[in-house]
């Protein structure tokens, strides 16, 4: 079953089943090129379900979009995909659980590129200039109001250089959150 705004969204596309070694993959996956109307592009695509699809298209929509004109004067174009569907253990590391990215519910972003041209990204913004560090971090916070996993430069030595965000259930009632 897909929701509405994903079968809108000509800028959204169902592609085939995921699947992938032991239980990776997803069942109806789209890929997705850009949000908030196609004003903001996502490079490369990010294949995602279809939760996620809504959830990164209502984020940049309500809240990175406006921001980025709040706090950088300039609206946001295109946003850098650094990760979305990965079989991969959380970290890449050999042994540990499963990452999110392995069922299409995870997406990492790296940058964001403004129309005038300017480029922010998390790994030097997070600690540059005023207006950069304010973006990111209302970024950062508006999306622990949205996604059940956010991790950025203060997470961990993983996450140094980009955001992560994903909708997967901590615990049996679904309503704990990790936004670090």
């Amino acid at each position: 079953m897909t929701s509405g705004l994903v079968t809108r969204n000509p800028f959204v596309t169902p592609i085939s089943a995921l699947g992938g070694p032991e239980v990776c993959g997803a069942i109806q996956p789209f890929k997705m090129r850009a949000a908030d109307y196609g004003r903001v592009e996502l490079r490369p695509a990010a294949v995602l379900r279809c939760p996620m699809v809504n959830s990164v298209d209502e984020w940049v929509r309500t809240a990175i979009a406006p921001l980025a004109v709040r706090y950088l004067g300039s609206p946001v174009t295109r946003i850098q995909v650094a990760a979305s569907y990965s079989c991969r253990t959380r970290n890449g590391i050999p042994g540990a659980k499963l990452s999110e990215h392995g069922l299409a519910n995870a997406l990492d972003i790296s940058s964001f590129l403004l129309a005038d041209g300017r480029k922010i990204t998390i790994r030097r913004g997070w600690r540059g200039n005023s207006q950069e560090r304010s973006f990111l971090r209302a970024v950062h916070s508006s999306a622990c109001k949205r996604f059940t996993t956010v991790l950025g430069p203060e997470a961990d030595k993983y996450h140094f250089d980009h955001f992560h965000v994903d909708l997967a259930r901590h615990n049996k009632a679904g309503t704990y959150r990790v936004c670090r």
